[in-house]
């Protein structure tokens, strides 16, 4: 075999050796960010996503650089994923800056033009994807919330008698110990009135709390169970 076969068989060789060395930084990277669906990737995720990609199709351009300067980005893009992931667990309100809040985009049947607008939401996107849950009229939907992840959840009107909107409304009150006002106002209730059906509830402290859900005149409460 001449030299320049040997040289060719090399460069072979090495494409196989970072391809399964890629591959399997790629997938332990990804199993340390944790298990989401690519439709509920939040924003800061697809970039994080991306970035690997493009970086791992940058690792076979110039096979002379050393590897593990090429593999140094991946592991620091994974490291500042998990370290903002753990401080949204900690902080709603970071959460909330980093991944967006749900919009309430149709409520009670009313469409909100205002949110629509907030979101950068038209109605096409609206019709769109009220079409592929096989929704056509309107007037069939009762609540439409879009998602911090694009993706529009929609509940739709039933049959029985119709509930007010304090007795409907499907958006948390209190999360990860966090009151939560804007959900608080639109049923028309003040923190005197959450604080006394929470303590109804046999809970003494809003931060004991990691959930606290209100729809159709019932209370929902998860306590957080490493706050004892």
């Amino acid at each position: 075999m001449d030299e320049g076969s040997v040289i060719e068989v090399d460069i072979y060789l090495g494409i196989i050796f970072r391809t399964t060395v890629i591959y399997l930084v790629i997938w332990f990277l990804f199993r340390m960010m944790g298990k989401r669906e690519v439709g509920e990737l939040s924003v800061l995720d697809l970039v994080v996503s991306i970035m690997i990609g493009d970086i791992a199709v940058l690792s076979f351009e110039d096979l002379e650089k050393p590897f593990i300067r090429q593999t140094i980005p991946m592991f620091v893009l994974a490291i500042l994923q998990i370290t903002l992931a753990f401080l949204s667990l900690k902080s709603v309100r970071f959460r909330y800056f980093m991944d967006g809040k749900p919009q309430i985009i149709i409520n009670q049947g009313k469409i909100d033009e205002k949110a629509m607008r907030r979101q950068r939401y038209n109605f096409d996107d609206l019709l769109t994807q009220l079409r592929e849950q096989g929704i056509i009229d309107l007037t069939e939907v009762k609540f439409a919330i879009l998602e911090t992840s694009g993706k529009l959840s929609v509940i739709k009107n039933s049959e029985e008698e119709e509930r007010s909107e304090s007795e409907a409304i499907p958006f948390p009150l209190i999360v990860d110990g966090e009151i939560q006002e804007e959900n608080l106002n639109k049923i028309g209730k003040n923190h005197f009135w959450l604080l006394q059906q929470v303590k109804e509830h046999g809970v003494t402290k809003v931060k004991e709390i990691s959930i606290c859900g209100y729809i159709d005149g019932q209370f929902y409460i998860d306590k957080n169970e490493t706050k004892k």
